[in-house]
């Protein structure tokens, strides 16, 4: 399974229009699209930044999607009213323990690990990081999306709520500087966002 992710530095004002232009108009656009499983906006509108993913069956059917999803993504950044940064990755784990619901909320972190031990990392992570946030209070699901060519990673993690995020923020704080140090990689950015959409049909892949 692959991703590809589109980062907009959004107006403020525009956030609520953006999420409807890609509920109503993206999101069906794209699901008529051949090997296209659905779509997730994140959003934090205290920065404006929002995050939207769509996730693909095979590396080859995304690819083959460019051309169609150029005029789709360009109108949905207009919407925003923002500029925008496209990349393309592997869904390397994606675990699921239920179902989120309205109101949930999602911690993301961007990572940087050697190129040649993308394949370790994965394994570390599924091994050592995954079990420990499954603990976290109001956990949904984590996923981790890799790009092996470059060693840029992206795990994250679904709670019920944003109150529970931010009761589990001083664990997951602990936890990162601990395992980040064991895995040898750097983190690069950390976010926390509301779920808007989510309407991935990936299967579970640990």
């Amino acid at each position: 399974m692959y991703a590809r992710s589109t980062t907009i530095a959004a107006k403020h004002s525009s956030i609520d229009a953006g999420i409807a232009h890609l509920r109503d108009e993206v999101m069906p656009a794209l699901r008529a699209m051949n090997g296209c499983i659905g779509i997730s906006l994140l959003v934090d509108r205290e920065s404006g930044r929002c995050i939207a993913t769509s996730a693909w069956e095979t590396e080859e059917a995304m690819r083959a999607s460019a051309d169609q999803v150029q005029p789709v993504r360009d109108r949905a950044v207009t919407t925003f009213g923002g500029t925008a940064a496209v990349a393309q990755w592997e869904i390397a784990i994606l675990h699921r323990d239920h179902h989120s619901g309205d109101g949930a909320c999602v911690r993301a972190i961007w990572l940087k690990v050697v190129p040649n031990q993308v394949a370790e990392s994965i394994e570390f992570y599924k091994a050592y990081v995954l079990p420990a946030i499954e603990e976290f209070d109001g956990f949904c699901s984590a996923s981790l999306l890799v790009d092996r060519a470059s060693g840029r990673a992206v795990a994250s993690a679904t709670f019920e709520s944003r109150e529970a995020m931010d009761r589990n923020r001083d664990q997951a704080t602990a936890l990162r500087t601990a395992r980040i140090r064991d895995l040898g990689a750097d983190v690069l950015d950390v976010g926390e966002f509301e779920l808007a959409l989510a309407h991935l049909r990936v299967p579970e892949l640990i």
